[in-house]
C-alpha cells in the first residue's frame, strides 16, 4: 500500500506522520510532514494532537506535509476477546482510590470524577500491523496513529466525537455509561445520571457560543464489545472563532474529568499516580480556511515506547459507584487494545 510505505519511510527518516480512518468509512488518510519541527497549534490547518490538561496543543500542518488517502480492505471477522490476568495488588489500589472517590462525593465535595489506570506491557509491536488490526477491528470508531519522535507515539480506536464543525452546523455527543455487550439488559438510575451530568455540562457551555440548539434523546451505541449512553447534540455556531470557544469551555468534560471540572481535576491530580498526558485529551482534523473540524477525544488509546505499551483505561465515579465494578469496567476496556496487540 502506498500510504504504508510512506510510513515505514517516515519512520526509518525520523520524521512525523499521522494516519486516521474515520468513523463507518474505508478511506486509510496520511500526513506526512517533510521535517522533525514541533508546530504549537494556535489556528493552523492539519491534525490536532492536545493533552488532557490543554497545556499540550500541536499540529500536523497540512501546508507542511504530504497529504495521502486510500481505500482500505476492511474485515469484518469476529475476534475473541480473553482477559488478561491482572494484578490483585494494582486491583486493590485502583479499588480504595474508587472508594475514596465515592466518599468524597457522598460527602459533597463534587458530583462526578473520571479515574484512570495506566496498564504497563513489555511489548514490541509492528505498528503496521497494529494498526491495520485496530482499524479493521472498530470500524464506527474514529482510528488513529500518530508519530512524533520528540511528541511520542499513539494509536487509538476512540467512540467519542468532541466536536464536528462543517457550513456553520456544529455536532458534538454526550457519552458515558458502559456495558459488556455480551451481558447488557438495561441502564441503571447511576449510569442514567452521569451520562446526564456530562449532558448539562455540555449544554451550559454551548449556549453562549451557539445561534441555535438540538438535543436528541439518549440511546444505546456500540463500541467494539461494549455499549455505551449516549445523547447527540447539534446546532449552529457563529464563526470558526466559536468553536475554538466551544473546545476551550467543553475539554475536559465531565465524560473524562468530572463535575464540577476544577475539583475534579484536583482530585485526578492527587489521586492517579502518573501522567495522563494525551489520553483524554483531543485529537483530527482542523481546516482553518474552510471554518471546519473533526475532533475526538483520546480514548481507547495506547502509548507505543520502543520496548514497552502503556493502555490506559479510565471510568466514571459517581456516589453509587462500586469499586470492584469500576475496576473490572477498566479490564473490559483495556481488551479492545490488549486484543489488537
Amino acid at each position: 500500500m502506498t500510504v504504508f510505505s510512506k510510513v515505514k519511510k517516515q519512520i526509518e527518516e525520523g520524521l512525523p506522520f499521522v494516519l486516521y480512518v474515520l468513523p463507518n468509512q474505508n478511506k486509510l488518510c496520511g500526513l506526512f510532514q517533510h521535517n522533525d519541527s514541533i508546530h504549537n497549534f494556535k489556528s493552523e490547518s492539519g491534525f490536532v494532537f492536545a493533552s488532557f490538561n490543554d497545556d499540550k496543543k500541536y499540529v500536523i500542518p497540512l501546508e507542511s506535509s504530504d497529504f495521502l488517502k486510500e481505500e482500505f480492505n476492511f474485515d469484518f471477522a469476529n475476534q475473541t476477546e480473553i482477559l488478561i490476568n491482572y494484578s490483585e495488588n494494582e486491583k486493590k489500589h485502583f479499588e480504595d482510590i474508587v472508594q475514596k472517590a465515592v466518599n468524597s462525593i457522598q460527602n459533597g465535595n463534587f458530583e462526578k470524577v473520571v479515574l484512570s489506570r495506566k496498564i504497563e506491557m513489555e511489548k514490541k509491536v509492528d505498528l503496521i500491523e497494529t494498526f491495520s488490526r485496530l482499524a479493521n477491528r472498530y470500524p464506527t470508531a474514529f482510528r488513529s496513529l500518530f508519530y512524533h519522535p520528540q511528541i511520542g507515539c499513539w494509536m487509538g480506536a476512540t467512540p467519542e466525537q468532541l466536536i464536528k464543525v462543517e457550513n456553520n452546523h456544529f455536532e458534538t455527543v454526550s457519552l458515558a455509561g458502559t456495558h459488556q455487550k455480551s451481558s447488557f439488559k438495561n441502564w441503571t438510575a447511576k449510569e442514567i445520571h452521569e451520562q446526564q451530568i456530562v449532558t448539562d455540562y455540555i449544554l451550559d457551555n454551548l449556549h453562549k457560543e451557539v445561534l441555535s440548539l438540538k438535543v436528541n434523546e439518549p440511546f444505546s451505541v456500540e463500541a467494539g464489545s461494549l455499549v455505551h449512553l449516549k445523547t447527540t447534540i447539534s446546532g449552529e455556531v457563529y464563526s470558526i472563532e466559536n468553536s475554538k470557544n466551544i473546545i476551550q469551555n467543553l475539554h475536559p468534560t465531565p465524560a473524562v474529568c468530572g463535575f464540577p471540572k476544577e475539583k475534579a481535576v484536583q482530585f485526578i491530580a492527587e489521586n492517579e499516580d502518573y501522567d495522563r498526558k494525551f489520553y483524554a485529551g483531543y485529537l483530527g482534523l482542523w481546516n482553518e480556511e474552510e471554518a471546519s473540524c473533526n475532533l475526538f477525544v483520546n480514548l481507547r488509546c495506547l502509548e507505543v515506547e520502543e520496548n514497552k505499551i502503556n493502555i490506559y483505561v479510565g471510568c466514571g465515579i459517581t456516589g453509587d459507584s462500586n469499586p470492584e465494578k469500576e475496576f473490572l469496567e477498566t479490564e473490559h476496556k483495556s481488551q479492545i487494545m490488549k486484543s489488537i496487540l
